[in-house]
């Protein structure tokens, strides 16, 4: 079973979360409900933890095909629900941008790979309702 630690550790809501093996994580509120931009809200490092997930899973796929990938980037949007207490995720879309040596087919099917089979994250978020559209950006 996995642990994490959640502590507050500046103003009201400055929350730092620590795994088992010591990594930290930064949180706070917006403004408006009494956060002092201390970290990311915890909705973004969703978005966050979406683009880290299928980026690993993108970057294995590519090396194990023998891609030469220099350098990779990802831009993340998304819009959340409105007019309710929990707003969810609902449209998601991600550019997957692939800098180097690589086969754009061979591009593609990675990031249908990862995104259609291997990253829990992105089906973590389509079980809870959210769209998620996705394009691959070639860079030499």
């Amino acid at each position: 079973m996995t642990k994490i630690e959640l502590s507050r550790v500046h103003g009201d809501f400055g929350f730092e979360a620590k795994d088992e093996m010591g990594h930290t994580v930064l949180f706070d509120s917006s403004a408006e409900a009494g956060g002092e931009n201390f970290g990311p809200r915890p909705m973004h490092i969703m978005l966050m933890s979406l683009g880290a997930c299928s980026g690993i899973d993108v970057i294995t796929i590519l090396k194990k095909q023998k891609q030469e990938v220099k350098d990779y980037k990802m831009i993340i949007k998304g819009d959340r629900e409105t007019g309710k207490p929990i707003t969810l995720w609902k449209n998601i879309q991600m550019e997957f941008h692939i800098f180097g040596e690589v086969d754009e087919d061979l591009a593609k099917r990675a990031v249908q790979l990862a995104m259609d089979k291997y990253c829990t994250a992105a089906e973590t978020l389509r079980a809870a309702g959210a769209y998620i559209t996705w394009k691959v950006i070639m860079n030499k």
